[in-house]
Order: C-alpha cells, then structure tokens, then sequence
C-alpha cells in the first residue's frame, strides 16, 4: 500500500457538555485547542486541519487554529462523522488520522506508527491498544470513512465517528497492535473530561513543561502528581 495523501482531523468544539469551554482552558499558560495542535503538528506526518462547528462560539477555535497556520472545516454540530468526511475531501485527504481536542498529551510519535501499521497490513483502520487514556489516535482509509457515513444510521456511530467500523471487523479491515511496551499505561489518565481532569493535568503541565515533551516524561510528570495528590 503506498501512503497517499496523509491528514490529521483534530475535532473540537467550544460547548463541551460536562466542562464547557475546555478546549480553550489554559494549561501552563497555553490552551488544551493549541497544545493539542502543536504535538499533531510535531508529528510531521501529514496536514493537520482543526474540524469543529459552524456555531459563533467556536469562531474562537477557529481563530487559535487559523492563527497557527493550520486550516479549518465547519460543519454540522452532533454528526461528527460528517464533519469528518466533509474535512477529509476537501483536503483530498487518502488516509486520515482521527484525534479529539481533549487531549493535549497526545502521543507525537502515535499517527507515524498508525501509518506504517496501515501501510504494513494494508489495513482499513487501526489503533494501538494500551497507552495512556487520551493519549493515542486512530487513523482509516478515505474509503472507510465515506463507507461507514453512507451506512451508519446510529446517533452514536456518527457521533463517536469509529465505533461502527470497529463493530464490523469482517466488513473492514480493523488491526488493533499493543502500543510500545514502554509506552503501555492504560491505568495513567491523560484526557480533560471534568474539572478535576483539568486540575490533574494543570499539575502535569506545570511539572513536564514544553508543549513537545515525549509522551514518557508526561507518563513520569503524571506519576509523581499522582503520587504527591495521593501523600
């Protein structure tokens, strides 16, 4: 399988449920929106584009994106899954990788492993099993996703975008590999869901300090907070 045209979708958007506005919260003085853009940036692996709403709220998101050089795509608030396809073919997109905008200690090194795993299994979908909750990120063929969004009638398959391939593993061709041995922490929580994610998180942040620390001094920064909350 060649690469193709490689994009990361980051979906984000200002009305989160349970912490509204977290995507703009401040972690060591930068946004959960930006350090979440940055570490995909860092990955060099292919054009990031930011995907949220046509609502005024996330006019906000879309400024922090448009001002890092990086491309927006608006579209529907609750059918995710059409903002997906909607960003990746107008980008031209072959493969995309799928990231969430509540998780700014996302792996940097996660799509490049994704890809060669796509390319190596030529492969529908995949994702790594194991690494810390909020830290990993999928990735699937354009095809795939075009298929799932001409099929998926369920409210959930077109909020959450994947669950429905990954119900149908002999429909597509899904391959789950354990993340790095070194890297495997499904007990360390990385993601902001509520205030007390976000206060966790303040204090790894103010521990790990750069934006691009790899996702093992974040593991280590995360552990020592865990440690000292717990003492």
């Amino acid at each position: 399988m060649s690469a193709g045209r490689v994009g990361i979708i980051l979906q984000a958007r200002f009305g989160s449920q349970r912490l509204p506005g977290k995507a703009l919260a401040l972690l060591g003085g930068t946004s959960i929106l930006e350090r979440c853009l940055t570490r995909l940036l860092a990955s060099g692996v292919g054009r990031v584009v930011l995907a949220t709403t046509e609502a005024a709220e996330d006019d906000a998101l879309s400024f922090v994106a448009s001002r890092m050089g990086i491309d927006v795509y608006r579209s529907s608030t609750d059918d995710v899954l059409t903002r997906y396809v909607g960003a990746a073919l107008a980008c031209q997109f072959d493969f995309v990788v799928r990231a969430t905008g509540d998780n700014p200690a996302v792996d940097i090194d996660a799509p490049g492993r994704l890809l060669e795993i796509m390319r190596r299994e030529n492969a529908d979908y995949a994702c790594e099993d194991g690494l810390p909750y909020g830290a990993g990120v999928e990735i699937l063929s354009i095809s795939t996703l075009t298929r799932t969004a001409s099929v998926a009638s369920d409210a959930a398959d077109r909020e959450h975008v994947t669950t429905f391939v990954k119900r149908h593993p002999g429909t597509f061709r899904v391959v789950r590999e354990p993340a790095p041995a070194a890297l495997r922490r499904p007990d360390v929580r990385l993601t902001v869901d509520t205030a007390d994610d976000l206060a966790f998180m303040r204090r790894v942040f103010a521990r790990v300090g750069a934006t691009d620390a790899t996702l093992t001094d974040i593991i280590i920064a995360a552990d020592a907070c865990s440690r000292s909350h717990a003492a």
